[in-house]
């Protein structure tokens, strides 16, 4: 095996390389859900409607990544489709559903940080759950990432207070719904296999997401909308919830969870660009200082991880 110092092997480098830079668009393709989010509601649609267009766009894919990956899998157990149900309910479905209400009161860049809060969080749930006390590095990146989302929302709040107090909470109520998903998957994984149960979860969430829409909506309604909006849903669908899946897959098969977790910082930087370049959202020092804390909290946060693992 190469010495620490020694260059790696070309191959080796090959993969890294191709591994970051999965990684990295995955996570940069994830982020601009938010600023597509932002420029649909210009045209009149609600949240409930976005979600199931996105999920109308992403429904085939999911279920033909499912059958993919269970055609030389063995069938679930009754208690793991139920784990699946209430995976996919938490991680896909509430948590898009409540970011999507979020998003219409607040900025994406606000918004971007309050999800990234969910490492966070997972932590706090370990703590509650397990009695796993957090260690002084988790305690640290607690602090430094809360922080840094008081600065982003405090200059918020003073330009449209009770939306920005709205939007926020139910962003973070998604945030939190996320963690959730991510604190009850460790023990799925290992059993049912992370592109089945990303797919499985993913497939329950667009029933229901277009299930929701069918409840309160005749389905002639959903033809409707002006014209950019399912542009905008088709974009949503692909580039920003189906590919970037894929991508951050490969990328942490190729370079480890660890490492894709700390390239998926870009996804942050590249919210705020977008959003100051599409959508002439405000980007003054308190947010980028903001940014920069939930930054540095989240990777105190998957530093001690990797000590760790």
């Amino acid at each position: 095996m190469p010495s620490a110092s020694s260059p790696l092997p070309s191959s080796s480098r090959r993969v890294l390389v191709s591994g970051l830079l999965m990684a990295g668009a995955g996570a940069i393709m994830a982020s601009g859900k938010a600023v597509i989010v932002k420029l649909a509601y210009r045209h009149g649609v609600d949240a409930t409607a976005l979600l199931a267009l996105r999920m109308l766009v992403a429904f085939p894919f999911f279920l033909a990544m499912g059958i993919w990956a269970a055609r030389r899998a063995s069938p679930l157990a009754r208690g793991d489709l139920w784990r699946v149900a209430v995976l996919g309910f938490t991680g896909y479905y509430l948590s898009s559903y409540l970011d999507f209400l979020g998003l219409k009161y607040i900025t994406a860049t606000l918004e971007r940080l309050i999800l990234y809060l969910s490492p966070t969080l997972v932590v706090l749930i370990a703590l509650v759950v397990l009695k796993q006390r957090p260690t002084r590095r988790q305690v640290a990146a607690l602090a430094v990432s809360y922080l840094g989302v008081l600065l982003a929302f405090g200059h918020d709040i003073r330009l449209d207070g009770a939306r920005t107090l709205l939007g926020s909470a139910l962003v973070f109520a998604s945030a939190l719904s996320y963690a959730v998903y991510l604190f009850g998957s460790g023990q799925a994984v290992a059993r049912i296999g992370a592109v089945r149960l990303t797919a499985y979860a993913s497939t329950v969430a667009c029933v229901l997401c277009i299930g929701q829409y069918l409840l309160f909506q005749p389905v002639a309604a959903l033809w409707t909308y002006a014209p950019p909006v399912y542009g905008l849903s088709l974009l949503n669908g692909t580039v920003c919830t189906v590919l970037p899946v894929l991508a951050i897959m490969v990328g942490v098969k190729r370079i480890g969870s660890s490492l894709a977790a700390q390239v998926s910082m870009l996804g942050p930087v590249s919210t705020i660009v977008l959003s100051v370049w599409l959508l002439d959202e405000p980007m003054g020092p308190w947010q980028s200082a903001g940014t920069l804390l939930v930054l540095g909290g989240v990777l105190l946060v998957g530093s001690g991880v990797a000590k760790k693992q």
